[in-house]
């Protein structure tokens, strides 16, 4: 025979206390609500996890955008940086023969008009 040990199809059932020494009975309603406490945590613990998922794809999301976005903006300073290079070029080439910057009438001080007086500072 079996020595010690609870029947098959027994209600009650131990667990470890929260001391970890002592044995306490359980209840059913204490099993169902322990199985409803388990149900819930599980599904708050999916949510969370599905919740996570959608902010990384998001944010995997912008960063696609920002990178193409950075992409563009790098093609356009490349442009730029070109445009402003061949624009220097054609001034130095310009200055060389301008007859008005070779002229040393034309470092005369003009007198200019007074601005508007409503867009200075007081």
């Amino acid at each position: 025979m079996s020595q010690g040990l609870p029947a098959a199809g027994s209600v009650l059932q131990r667990s470890v206390s929260a001391s970890g020494n002592q044995a306490q009975p359980q209840s059913p309603e204490d099993d169902d609500r322990k199985v409803r406490r388990r149900e819930k945590n599980r599904v708050a613990a999916q949510r969370s996890r599905k919740k996570q998922t959608q902010k990384a794809d998001k944010l995997h999301e912008e960063y696609e955008c920002l990178e193409q976005e950075n992409a563009v903006l790098r093609r356009e300073i490349g442009k730029l940086t070109e445009e402003l290079k061949h624009l220097s070029e054609a001034l130095k080439e310009h200055e060389k023969m301008c007859p008005l910057l070779l002229c040393p009438m034309n470092f005369v001080p003009v007198p200019r008009p007074d601005p508007v007086p409503g867009c200075l500072p007081r």
